[in-house]
C-alpha cells in the first residue's frame, strides 16, 4: 500500500516481490562467473548480468499483451519455431558435437530453447479450446501429442536430449492438468519404464549410454567420463557451511571443474559459498515458483491457469535437473541453472517464462478490477 502511494500505479503493478529477489540472484550469479573468469567482468559477469536487463524489459514488455492475443499467437508461433527447428537441421551451426544454432548474424539462436516456452502455449491454447467433455476422450490426445513429438523428435536428432527432456516435461505438465485421466498418465508411465531399457542400447547414441553408466558408478572411470561428476563432487564437499571465501575455489579456479561457468556453475558457488550460499540459491527459487503456482491457482480462466503453472514448471525442471546433475543424482545432460548459469539462450527461455506469467498475474488484477 505504502508503495502504490509513491510511486505510480502501473509501475507498482508490477510484482517487485519477485523481481528484486531475481535481481538479486542475478547479481550472485555475475559474482560467481566474475570469479571463474580470474576476477574479470569478461567474459561472463558483465555479458550475464546486460543480458538479464535486456531480457527483464522483454518481460515487462510481454507482460502488457493482452491474453487473447497470446491466444492467436500461439499456434502462428509454434509453427515459426518448428520451422526454425527444421532449418537447423538444415543450414544449422555445429558445436561440442550438436547441431542446435542458426546463426543470425548479430547471434546465435538455439530454436530449441524457443520451444520450451512454445509448446506450453500451445497446449494450453488447444486444451482450453476442447471441451470438458472430450477431455476424457483418447481422440483428444492425440493432436496435443503430435504438437509434442514433432519439436521433441528434431531436438532429439540434433541430438540434445536435455532440452528434449525439458520440451516432454512443460508439455506433460500441461496435459496432466487439462484434466487428462490419471490411468492415462499411469499406463504412460509403465510403457515408459519398459521401453526405457530398449532405448538404452537402440536410440541413445555412445556419449549419452556413457553419461546413464557414470551416474550410476562415476568411480568407474574417474579420469575420463567420470571426470565431470567427480569434480564437482569435489567443488561442492569442500565448501562446507560458508565456503572457500569469494574468488577462493581451486577447483574452478584452477580448471579442474569443466563447465564452471555454466552445467556447473552451482558447483563453482557452493565452493566459495558453502551450504548458505546454496540455501540463499534455493530460497530465491523457492519465492519465484511459490509466485508461479500462485498466480495459476488465482488465474482467471482454465488457458491462463494451464499458462502459468506449465511456465512454472518449465523453470523448476531447469532448476532441479541442474541440481540434480551437479549433485550426482540425475545424469549430466547440459541444463544451465536459470539466473546463475552464463548463457542467453536459457536467460531469455526463463525470462520469457517469467514475463508470461507476469502476463497472467496482470489479467487477474485487471478481472478484480473490473468486478469491484
Amino acid at each position: 500500500m505504502m508503495l502504490r502511494s509513491i510511486i505510480p500505479d502501473p509501475i507498482a503493478r508490477h510484482p517487485w516481490g519477485v523481481i528484486l529477489p531475481l535481481t538479486l540472484l542475478v547479481l550472485f550469479g555475475s559474482t560467481v562467473l566474475y570469479s571463474v573468469a580470474g576476477n574479470s567482468l569478461r567474459p561472463y559477469a558483465l555479458s550475464h548480468f546486460t543480458r538479464y536487463l535486456v531480457f527483464l524489459v522483454m518481460a515487462i514488455t510481454l507482460s502488457m499483451f493482452r491474453r487473447d492475443l497470446f491466444k492467436l499467437a500461439s499456434y502462428p508461433i509454434y509453427g515459426t519455431v518448428l520451422v526454425l527447428l527444421v532449418l537447423v537441421e538444415l543450414i544449422g551451426g555445429i558445436g561440442g558435437g550438436s547441431q542446435r544454432w542458426l546463426n543470425l548474424g548479430f547471434m546465435m539462436l538455439q530454436p530449441s530453447e524457443l520451444m520450451k516456452p512454445v509448446i506450453v502455449l500451445v497446449l494450453a491454447r488447444f486444451f482450453s479450446d476442447l471441451p470438458p467433455s472430450m477431455t476424457v476422450d483418447v481422440k483428444a490426445l492425440l493432436p496435443a501429442v503430435a504438437l509434442v513429438l514433432l519439436p521433441v523428435g528434431f531436438v532429439a536428432i540434433q541430438p540434445d536430449l536435455g532440452t528434449a527432456l525439458a520440451i516432454t516435461f512443460g508439455a506433460g505438465v500441461v496435459i496432466f492438468l487439462s484434466g487428462l485421466p490419471l490411468r492415462w498418465f499411469i499406463g504412460g508411465g509403465l510403457a515408459a519404464a519398459i521401453a526405457a531399457p530398449i532405448a538404452f542400447f537402440t536410440v541413445l547414441h555412445t556419449y549419452q549410454q556413457q553419461r546413464v553408466l557414470v551416474f550410476l558408478n562415476p568411480e568407474a572411470d574417474p579420469q575420463h567420463t567420470g571426470y565431470h561428476i567427480l569434480q564437482s563432487y569435489i567443488a561442492i564437499g569442500s565448501g562446507g557451511f560458508f565456503g572457500k571465501g569469494f574468488g577462493k575455489g581451486s577447483q574452478s579456479a584452477l580448471g579442474y571443474l569443466p563447465e564452471a561457468h555454466t552445467d556447473f556453475a552451482f558447483a563453482t558457488m557452493a565452493e566459495q559459498w558453502g551450504l548458505a550460499g546454496g540455501v540463499f540459491v534455493l530460497a530465491i527459487f523457492a519465492v519465484i515458483l511459490r509466485w508461479g503456482m500462485n498466480v495459476s491457482r488465482q488465474a482467471p480462466d482454465r488457458f491462463s491457469q494451464l499458462l502459468a503453472a506449465g511456465m512454472t514448471c518449465t523453470i523448476f525442471f531447469y532448476v532441479a535437473i541442474n541440481l540434480m546433475m551437479v549433485m550426482g543424482l540425475a545424469p549430466v545432460v547440459g541444463i544451465p541453472l536459470p539466473f546463475v548459469s552464463h548463457g542467453g539462450s536459457s536467460m531469455m527461455t526463463n525470462m520469457i517464462c517469467i514475463g508470461t506469467i507476469m502476463a497472467v498475474e496482470r489479467w487477474s488484477q485487471s478481472g478484480r478490477r473490473s468486478l469491484s
